[in-house]
């Protein structure tokens, strides 16, 4: 053999690697919702195919494996089969010599410890319990469940009207989320296994950049009823305006001047501007939601107490979020200069803007409002922002496009330092923060690595300024004082949003899942709603009258995804306008043509119900 084969890939090599990238898209475009066992026997022949065969373990045991779940998709299998399945994964997970054998057992049995249930609906019935609610890729990832295939057609047709009113039937927000969701429907596009996923987010923003004023479903027949909802972000005024659609009258009381909540108070102007914002709020309120501003609900004094709420009203939803910080707990922590993110955030989105020319800011978070307060202190006139994060740049939280403007804009991403302590002068003045250097060390539960001891000296960084950005908390004593179940400040409710042991009173949102997304708090507000709607005695069906086009019969050859330009960053960071661009027609008529219309082909045939209703 010559030295250059040695180094080159020889065709068959390369065939391989290819199987191996198309097997890779195939798994990234998986629909959540597949058989389980399925899948476990399909990874299972992956593994073994790639054992050497020299440790009984990984060659006889990986077999036997693959036998024993065969026979319980194939019903030969009896309850004791599970119990051997079990056992075998154990010794091979404990006695395997490489990766290969022991990741493989630990994969059935991670399997078999969630599905157990589907394992013995195998062997009793014959039949699969888990099933595809939504076959539909897109769909499935999107908490609200909006019928991205269906929008990104009419995009194509020029139907953009159209697609913001279909956008609507489940997702009252869709110029917010065109402008900051952080796209979960792009996950699982099935088009990665062409080239890569659509940019769905992109084609939302052109509908609602060029759609013109859509107006809203008409409300149907009013049933007399009220209903009280405290707070006025997106999980709140998501439940009112389908509520208000039912026919049933809203109320929403909110304890600031402004409606929108984060949406508003979190996320500053050169993401989402207030006048686009504004939108969606006056899309919401022209239903005739009604609203009582700079209230809240307690027992204190000029607050309305909930016992009252819930005589007054027939139902009532809690929709508080979550809009207070979390503490570092370290010393020096009550120094002049230690700034909550979300207080930041708050003036911000008042329009009361500090001034932080000439300082020296570090920010102590890796999370999405991190990057927010970041990029907000540095339009603010600092001269030098870092990122203070306890983890690897890679394991932020941060959407990566978000991380990547921030360092475009000037900031430092100070990874794997840890707060320890933070210098203060004289007068109480923040002079500089003290950082413990990290090392990446084991998982955690969550499947991400957990920073270690690394044994060297603390750091000394000087600053001026120090925003805390390590999360978010709730503020819910008012509501355990009157009776509410509060678990670590959040307000327990069941999947169908109802508070127990409290009949007519219904909870979503952060203050229920603690801090997350836009849509998932969107989502929250819709199931809610439907929820009440059941509660009240109804069951209203929200429709849209939008014919979405027959897919097209056509070639889909591989295509390059079109992605949003941005502002210079050097002139951007100068001002809080906004910081993307959008597409153009043409790019949103190319990217809305690769979209392979799951909705109709493959298992999308067989989606239940119909998607102008729910």
């Amino acid at each position: 053999m010559s030295r250059l084969n040695v180094f080159t890939k020889s065709k068959a090599q390369a065939v391989v690697e290819g199987l191996y990238k198309d097997l890779e898209n195939r798994i990234v475009a998986s629909p959540p919702g597949l058989c389980p066992v399925d899948i476990s026997s399909s990874f299972l022949k992956l593994c073994h195919a790639q054992t050497c065969g020299k440790c009984v373990p990984c060659r006889v045991g990986l077999s036997q494996l693959q036998n024993l779940i065969e026979d319980v998709l194939d019903g030969n299998a009896t309850l004791d089969t599970i119990d051997l399945i079990e056992r075998t994964a154990r010794v091979i997970a404990e006695t395997a010599d490489c990766a290969i054998g022991y990741e493989a057992a630990n994969m059935v049995l991670k399997g078999l410890q969630g599905f157990r249930d589907d394992y013995e609906e195998h062997v009793k019935t014959g039949r699969c319990l888990c099933h595809l609610e939504q076959p539909v890729p897109c769909v499935a990832m999107c908490p609200a469940g909006v019928d991205v295939p269906g929008y990104i057609a009419l995009i194509h047709e020029e139907r953009y009207g159209d697609a913001v009113a279909l956008i609507r039937k489940d997702n009252p927000f869709p110029t917010a989320c065109a402008l900051v969701c952080e796209h979960p429907c792009e996950a699982r596009c099935r088009r990665n296994m062409v080239d890569s996923s659509i940019n769905i987010r992109g084609l939302k923003r052109y509908a609602v950049d060029n759609c013109g004023e859509v107006p809203v479903p008409e409300c149907m027949e009013s049933t007399g009823k009220k209903i009280a909802i405290i707070g006025g972000g997106p999980s709140g005024l998501s439940a009112a305006y389908y509520l208000q659609l039912m026919g049933h009258q809203t109320t929403v009381f909110e304890q600031r001047k402004h409606l929108g909540g984060m949406l508003h108070y979190g996320i500053p102007n050169y993401r989402l501007p207030k006048e686009r914002l504004d939108e969606d709020l006056n899309a919401i309120l022209s239903t005739g939601v009604k609203v009582e501003q700079e209230v809240s609900i307690g027992k204190g004094e000029g607050q309305i107490p909930f016992e009252k709420l819930r005589e007054e009203y027939d139902a009532v939803y809690i929709a508080i979020g979550a809009h207070t910080d979390k503490k570092l707990g370290i010393d020096g922590e009550d120094a002049v200069g230690v700034v909550s993110a979300v207080d930041l955030l708050r003036r911000v989105g008042d329009n009361d803007m500090p001034d932080f020319t000439g300082k020296k800011v570090v920010v102590v978070g890796g999370g999405n409002v991190a990057m927010d307060v970041t990029r907000s202190a540095i339009r603010l006139g600092a001269e030098k922002v870092s990122v203070l994060y306890r983890r690897r740049k890679a394991d932020m939280t941060a959407l990566e496009e978000e991380i990547e403007g921030a360092i475009a804009e000037g900031a430092d991403i100070l990874e794997l330092h840890a707060p320890k302590a933070i210098e203060k002068n004289d007068k109480g003045e923040v002079v500089a923060i003290w950082a413990d250097p990290k090392i990446i060390g084991y998982m955690d539960s969550n499947g991400r690595p957990r920073p270690s001891d690394s044994g060297r000296e603390a750091v000394r960084i000087p600053c001026d300024i120090v925003i805390v950005a390590i999360g978010q908390d709730i503020v819910s004593a008012d509501f355990d004082s009157a009776g509410i179940p509060v678990t670590r400040n959040m307000i327990c409710a069941d999947s169908a949003s109802e508070v127990p042991n409290m009949p007519g009173v219904f909870a979503g949102g952060d203050c229920v899942t603690g801090p997350s997304t836009v849509i998932r708090a969107i989502a929250n507000g819709k199931v809610a709603a439907a929820n009440i709607d059941n509660y009240l005695g109804f069951n209203h069906i929200i429709k849209v009258d939008v014919k979405v086009p027959d897919p097209r019969i056509a070639d889909r050859p591989s295509c390059g995804r079109v992605t949003m330009a941005e502002r210079d960053s050097n002139e951007r960071k100068k001002d809080f306008e906004m910081v993307e661009l959008g597409i153009s027609c043409k790019e949103a008529k190319q990217e809305s043509s690769r979209c392979l219309r799951c909705d109709h082909f493959g298992y999308g045939i067989f989606k239940g119900g119909r998607v102008d209703q729910w």
